[in-house]
């Protein structure tokens, strides 16, 4: 009997580009749920994921320069990137 093969994430993509769907659900919901006081309007989000992309410290969805998961530091208009590139 063959073994299933393992499932790899691309370690250049962002964690809501990956098929976990319970994942991305449980993102988009604690994202719903931010204040809307604290959030990064929709654009800035994006340009700021965009760079994040980029970045070769951006690994399965988390920044090996700090440890975040990139699409909830990005969310939050205060925070900056520990290499300024947004």
């Amino acid at each position: 009997m063959q073994e299933p093969m393992e499932r790899r994430v691309c370690k250049r993509c962002l964690l809501r580009e990956a098929d976990e769907q319970a994942y991305y659900e449980k993102l988009d919901k604690l994202l719903k749920l931010m204040d809307e006081d604290i959030k990064a309007g929709m654009e800035l989000y994006e340009k700021r994921l965009a760079a994040c992309k980029e970045c070769d410290r951006l690994s399965e969805g988390t920044c090996h320069a700090c440890g975040c998961y990139v699409e909830l530091r990005a969310a939050v208009a205060k925070n900056k990137c520990p290499y300024k590139y947004w």
